[in-house]
């Protein structure tokens, strides 16, 4: 192993290799982010795709330069505007589950009976069938 001997890899030659493996890293995930980013795109067509895709693969490093000093504003505003749908879907699903969306709870539905009943638009036995069709009991259960 070279490591272990210390006078063969002297200790700047190890930061090099340090420095040489992480830029590579940080290459390989630019490469990831410039390609994800190529595809997600919906105002350029698969020749448009395609082009940047061999220009990026051809000259990796010149390509990944030009796709940035191009498209670098473009694609932050793309990922802040992902960002933003991604939120929205997520509020809307949770106001969906804790029951503010689309249908009413039994509660709100008693509510709206109740209203309904002092306004004198049901009689008392209609407000007492809603009541049981909003808490989910049958007819048969009702008291005589």
């Amino acid at each position: 192993m070279l490591l272990a001997q210390g006078d063969t890899y002297p200790l700047l030659d190890l930061f090099w290799t340090m420095l040489v493996f992480f830029g590579f890293v940080v290459w390989f995930w630019l490469l990831f982010v410039i390609f994800g980013d190529v595809f997600r795109r919906h105002d350029i067509g698969g020749w448009g795709k395609a082009g940047w895709t061999v220009l990026i693969i051809v000259l990796p490093i010149v390509g990944s330069l030009i796709y940035l000093i191009a498209q670098g504003h473009e694609m932050s505003d793309r990922r802040a505007a992902d960002v933003a749908a991604a939120r929205a879907d997520y509020e809307r699903d949770v106001r969906n589950i804790a029951g503010n969306g689309h249908a009413a709870g039994p509660t709100d539905q008693i509510a709206a009976g109740k209203r309904l009943l002092d306004e004198g638009a049901i009689t008392p036995e209609e407000f007492d069938a809603l009541k049981r069709k909003a808490l989910g009991s049958t007819a048969a259960h009702a008291a005589p």
